[in-house]
């Protein structure tokens, strides 16, 4: 079996001992995408990650996320998170706009990994000449809150009780990221 299609239970060692230097982004490859639909999974189990009732197909997957705004952090070869970018919208007004998805698995998290992916992903974006990242996040999932604040990511207002997952109503935050680089 492929490294990067093992489960978190085959990788062996334990998240621990992580350190940023062990954890590399590459870009996404279909031989990613059992993990990345496992970790997906585990953020939709939590009723706070995300408004999605299910993991979408691979194919809606894809053309959600852009190939060259897709990614994959590894450690050990594993799969252990994954961020995309996505188009808020087709206007020609917002088109520096992206809007990220970032999950980590579970026993991972609170380990680094999700500031290792989302500075790739403002680099990244930079680089591709976007001036704006939005993240709309659960009222109540306070690990990504702070991890967008940590990355200066701002507070921009909140859509009140606007998902109903799992029977309870929750508020959608939107925070935001202005590149200090593009746009200016």
């Amino acid at each position: 079996m492929n490294e990067s299609m093992k489960s978190k239970d085959q990788i062996g060692a334990s998240p621990m001992s992580i350190t940023n230097t062990a954890v590399h982004i590459v870009d996404f490859l279909p031989v990613h995408w059992a993990r990345i639909h496992e970790i997906y999974a585990q953020g939709i189990a939590t009723g706070v990650a995300t408004n999605y009732t299910c993991v979408p197909s691979l194919e809606k997957w894809l053309s959600t996320y852009p190939n060259r705004f897709r990614w994959v952090a590894m450690w050990r070869d594993a799969v252990v998170g994954w961020c995309g970018l996505s188009r808020v919208d087709s206007c020609c007004a917002d088109e520096g706009v992206l809007s990220i998805s970032i999950y980590v698995d579970e026993s991972y998290q609170r380990r680094g990994v999700g500031v290792i992916l989302l500075d790739h992903a403002i680099q990244e974006s930079e680089k591709a000449g976007y001036w704006t990242l939005e993240a709309g996040i659960v009222s109540v999932n306070l690990p990504s809150i702070r991890l967008h604040q940590r990355m200066g990511f701002r507070y921009v207002g909140s859509r009140d009780r606007i998902l109903k997952i799992k029977g309870q109503w929750h508020d959608m935050e939107l925070w935001e990221r202005r590149s200090t680089v593009v746009g200016t």
